[in-house]
């Protein structure tokens, strides 16, 4: 597995990016729990972020697509207003280890 960070490097309700096997991802927390997203729109194929590490909205409340304001639940990644309504970010599956390491499941 691997290595791509600790918990405390990504706050609550905000979110990271990284380079990994798997393409570009970004985790984000919610409510002490930690989601991992490939960072691809599923409308156009774009990365997500507007600027480095940027992928909430501003109120943190939903994950957005710079390109066109699509908004997904962070939850389960599903698009709930754009052009990709009923569409889903593809899921990345993390392992959160007692060490406070957060890991790529490969």
């Amino acid at each position: 597995m691997q290595r791509l960070c600790n918990t405390e490097d990504i706050p609550e309700r905000e979110a990271r990016g990284f380079d990994t096997d798997k393409g570009p991802i970004f985790i984000t927390q919610r409510d002490g729990a930690f989601y991992a997203y490939l960072n691809n729109c599923p409308h156009l194929g774009t990365e997500l972020e507007y600027q480095e590490n940027q992928f909430l909205d501003m109120d943190r409340e939903y994950i957005i697509c710079s390109t066109h304001g699509a908004l997904f639940q962070v939850e389960d990644g599903a698009c709930i207003f754009g052009p990709c309504q009923g569409d889903h970010l593809t899921p990345v599956e993390i392992s959160v280890h007692s060490d406070g390491g957060i890991y790529l499941v490969e």
